[in-house]
């Protein structure tokens, strides 16, 4: 069965294909510059590491509960076929810890776990799997008939000294896998003393400098450092990949972010549970108290659950010479919580109560779990909503790894009842907006993006009731924050002094308490009150409260409903919406209908090289030679034609194409290539991959002609019936707006967003005017920055070869909804903007009225700004 990925996932996925296929046609710099997504919107420059200059060297930045381990398992079968071109890749998969390195060997060995499901599913079951210390027991038929992982930690190769190091060391057993290695070949240790002196040392290490293995590093943003480099360079690794929730971003040596997926993303997956609803209280019992009763009533809510969800409260203590130690709240919560003693477990370095447990067992009688730390690696169960420190929250690694215990959403399915889909922070403090600040700095660590981590933080406003009838949580209070002298306040105006009180609570403190809504311009003049040396940390807090009232105000906190019609066509008297498979339907595809050629593809044999026509340009794909490729991968030149055509066949697979077609196809294809003369059999197998990569390339060719003649004929043909539908209509999600990355740093404050943070939109340029026009225009209710690429999350109309997601839909205080797109002038008159412009306007003339749409421009025709066309088309 094959793996279904979340969509974020997929990109990601796609996005390493695609980058390293193209590093071998025109150079792994240009590479990365064509796929690299830049947050600031230049061209992201790809950071060259000496020793490196031919390997690609690549990033994938996944927030905590992204699946990065399951990514790193599907990348192997994407490396060794876009770059290596191996069937079978050795990988050298680098974790940060043992504990971390324990855990992957056991998801890998074991047949029925997702990791290893999946790499078998690539290798079709050719898969070998070895922990770095017993890597003696691979043979060269391993290598040569299997994919190989070993697995181990960065700290197992990185020392100055590869003296009595067991991977570095000589070892007999390693003899078979040199017998024909040439004593001049370059780059290998060597044996320093004795009777075998100058010869080539039988080490892992130099195994894996000859084969040169694709390296996968988890949580790698410690790991570029310059003795990490030269470790690396022992082992010549053909390709590195990093997976990581916080990259070193650094201008000149950081990580080469090929893909960033938000958190955001995450959200709207239903792989994490968000926002996170934090509750302040004064003293340490009352936030235990409230996280018991939290968990409580999710356990309640939980009875009807399908998949039975039993939430767990984890309860982080402090150190035991501190008052809340773990023993202090153990007898709280039996002797004050009247928990008994078997719902308890202790998680500590000494205390090991969960080792042997299965928590997401039917009969797990386990509910709250006590922890100091021990919990920040290696720990995962999704039943975990709750968390509780009675500890300092300052933003500290222990805290960030714990917090990330109670944000993955269980069996990644977004739960009936709405309580289900949200974590539960409670805190003792003394100012909810100093702990959403430090909560903030901790979910940033965790990879979330500043704009992100602000908006996901909420003060608990339900008025949820306990086993005892009163509230379970309290109402939402004014700001209050701490002070060790008296504010000057004089500079406030009468009705800014009405909302603020000062009050002494100690010797040399004060609580200041601002009522109501909190604005900059007060903020900024409290601030300015403040002695200088508490001004930043005030600043900090008054900030957090500001924007999580504003956040409040969105449209989508309100729950206002945000529904727009889809393009429907009627097919055999049924209303059906407009979609690409439809197109191709309705024309009948069939792959042979078109011609089994190939002319495009050539072999260069004094360049060793093949020589491919792509899009109007001529590449040249150089064949790796064994000069630079030590493996010296099996190719079959045994191989028939039929045993060819069935290779490609598998790896060819499409879900709209029989494999009987496909067959057919293929036969006919390999029959033209090596009519004639023009390549023997044995030059297709060791191009294979190419081949592969320019026979995807004709496919989708064929497959858009098929679509294109389909979308004429059954949009805008004379016998074509079309109409928009609000029964198949896209709603916006309140809850999910998955974007890659948020507008901020601008001067402009959006103030009419359907969200709480616009997404993908630049704090400068045309594209950034347009949507302040939008925000401006008093006909707008509100609007939202359509996200491109998200079907599941935006609004998008389609094309002959593709969706096309407009960048802003607004509705109107009217009811009206408006589309709008923005060209810029050097795009107004291409082909596809034509085609955007067509299918917009065919929406807007079957919508009866209720939508418009417009292909806005700097200055139109009529010689009209943004703002003037904007008002124009909705008055």
């Amino acid at each position: 069965m094959a793996l279904t990925l979340k969509t974020f996932q997929q990109k990601t996925l796609d996005t390493l294909q695609a980058c390293l296929e193209d590093s071998r046609l025109i150079g792994i710099a240009g590479a990365y510059a064509k796929h690299a997504k830049s947050l600031d919107g230049r061209i992201p420059q790809y950071h060259t590491v000496k020793g490196f200059e031919d390997v690609p060297y690549l990033c994938l930045r996944l927030p905590t509960g992204g699946g990065k381990t399951l990514l790193s398992s599907l990348a192997i079968r994407i490396a060794g076929k876009s770059w290596l071109e191996q069937d079978y890749p050795l990988v050298l998969w680098l974790v940060p810890t043992n504990t971390i390195r324990v855990q992957t060997l056991e998801a890998l060995n074991n047949s029925s776990h997702p990791y290893r499901e999946a790499i078998d599913e690539a290798f079709n079951g050719r898969v070998r799997v070895f922990d770095i210390g017993d890597v003696a027991n691979i043979r060269p038929k391993d290598i040569q008939d299997n994919a190989c992982v070993v697995v181990g930690t960065l700290a197992a190769l990185r020392v100055d000294n590869t003296d009595g190091r067991k991977i570095y060391a000589h070892n007999e057993n390693f003899e078979p896998h040199f017998s024909r290695v040439s004593n001049t070949v370059q780059g290998l240790e060597r044996i320093e003393e004795g009777a075998d002196t100058g010869k080539i040392k039988y080490s892992f290490a130099n195994l894996l400098h000859l084969h040169r293995p694709l390296v996968l590093m988890d949580e790698a943003h410690n790991a570029r450092t310059k003795l990490t480099f030269e470790v690396l360079q022992r082992v010549s690794p053909a390709c590195i990949v990093e997976f990581t929730a916080t990259p070193d971003t650094s201008r000149q040596s950081g990580s080469n972010v090929l893909y960033r997926v938000s958190a955001s993303e995450l959200k709207a997956e239903e792989m994490i549970k968000l926002p996170i609803i934090l509750t302040e209280h004064k003293t340490w019992q009352e936030a235990v108290n409230g996280a018991i009763l939290t968990r409580m009533k999710l356990a309640e809510l939980a009875t009807n659950d399908p998949d039975g969800v039993r939430p767990l409260v984890l309860i982080q203590a402090e150190n035991k010479d501190k008052p809340a130690n773990v023993k202090v709240l153990k007898q709280h919560l039996i002797d004050n919580e009247k928990i008994s003693p078997e719902r308890i477990a202790i998680a500590t370095g000494t205390q090991r109560e969960l080792d042997g447990i299965n928590l997401f067992a039917s009969d797990c009688r386990i509910e709250v779990i006590l922890t100091v730390e021990a919990l920040k690696e290696g720990w995962d169960c999704s039943f975990a909503y709750v968390f509780c420190s009675v500890a300092n929250i300052h933003s500290s690694k222990d805290v960030e790894q714990l917090l990330g215990r109670v944000l993955r959403m269980p069996f990644a399915r977004k739960r009936k009842q709405a309580e289900l889909n949200r974590a539960y922070a409670h805190l003792a403090s003394l100012s909810f907006a100093k702990v959403a600040n430090d909560l903030v700095d901790n979910l940033v660590s965790m990879g979330f993006e500043q704009e992100e981590a602000s908006q996901y933080i909420e003060q608990q406003q339900k008025d949820w009731v306990g086993v005892d009838g009163l509230p379970l949580f309290p109402t939402p209070q004014p700001l209050k924050m701490v002070l060790e002298q008296v504010p000057d306040l004089t500079h406030l105006n009468e009705q800014e002094r009405q909302s603020i009180t000062v009050q002494e609570i100690a010797p040399n403190h004060v609580e200041l308490v601002v009522s109501g809504q909190l604005n900059v311009i007060l903020e900024d003049k409290i601030v300015y009150g403040i002695a200088e040396p508490y001004r930043l940390e005030a600043k900090q807090v008054l900030t957090a409260h500001r924007e999580y009232q504003e956040q409040a105000k969105a449209p989508s906190a309100r729950g206002e409903p945000f529904a727009v019609p889809r393009l429907c066509l009627w097919v055999q008297d049924e209303l059906e919406p407009a979609e690409k498979e439809l197109f191709l339907d309705i024309n009948g595809w069939n792959l042979l209908d078109y011609p089994a050629e190939l002319p495009e593809f050539r072999f260069d044999e004094t360049a060793h090289s093949f020589l491919i026509d792509l899009d109007g340009e001529q590449l040249r794909y150089e064949i790796l030679r064994d000069s630079k490729q030590m493996a010296l991968t099996h190719i079959p030149t045994q191989w028939t034609d039929n045993d060819f055509v069935r290779w490609l066949d598998r790896e060819l697979r499409q879900p709209d194409i029989q494999q009987v077609v496909m067959l057919e196809f293929l036969r006919k294809l390999v029959a033209s290539l090596t009519s004639g003369g023009r390549f023997d059999l044995a030059t297709l197998a060791r191009g294979k991959f190419v081949l592969l990569k320019v026979l995807q390339e004709k496919i989708r060719a064929y497959r858009q002609q098929a679509c294109k003649k389909g979308y004429q004929e059954t949009l805008f043909g004379a016998s074509a019936r079309v109409e928009t539908s609000f029964d198949y209509g896209f709603s916006y999600d309140p809850a999910a707006y998955p974007a890659h990355w948020f507008y901020k740093d601008g001067r402009y404050k959006f103030i009419k967003h359907f969200y709480p943070a616009v997404g993908e939109l630049d704090n400068k340029g045309e594209e950034f005017e347009c949507a302040m026009a939008i925000d401006r225009l008093f006909k707008v209710k509100f609007w939202v920055r359509n996200l491109a690429g998200q079907p599941r999350f935006s609004f998008w109309l389609p094309t002959s070869s593709d969706n096309f997601y407009p960048d802003f839909v607004a509705l109107l205080e009217d009811g009206r909804l408006l589309v709008v797109e923005y060209k810029g002038g050097h795009l107004a008159t291409t082909d596809d903007t034509k085609e955007k412009k067509a299918i917009g306007e065919l929406w807007q003339s079957r919508s009866n009225g209720k939508g418009l749409f417009l292909m806005a421009e700097k200055i139109d025709s009529q010689g009209r700004g943004v703002y003037q066309q904007l008002e124009a088309i909705s008055s």
